[in-house]
């Protein structure tokens, strides 16, 4: 019986975890926000008062680090990305 329900649970993953809003960005919207990423990173990197914060993967200046991120993101954690690094430009710019 405890199998069974295990296998149940199992199953009911996916279905389960369609319902949160989870989900991974599929590989064109990846394409475009590693492209936005690398605009961000640049900007920052010609602000010599941005320079400082610039840590992480966040702040990387290979395309391939942000794609990849993205294709395991939720499309709200890709926003939250985006978000924060146009925080910290709009911050260290003095805007």
């Amino acid at each position: 019986m405890i199998g069974r329900l295990v296998f149940v649970a199992v199953l009911s993953l996916p279905v389960i975890s369609g319902l949160t809003g989870a989900r991974a960005a599929d590989p064109a919207f990846c394409k475009q926000y590693a492209r936005a990423a690398l605009v961000q990173v640049r900007g920052a990197l010609e602000n010599s008062r941005c320079g400082a914060g610039l840590q992480g993967a966040r702040w990387s200046t290979e395309f391939p680090v942000h794609y990849e991120w993205c294709l395991g993101a939720s499309l709200d954690a890709t926003g939250a990305e985006r978000d924060a690094r146009t925080q910290y430009l709009k911050t260290c710019a003095g805007r």
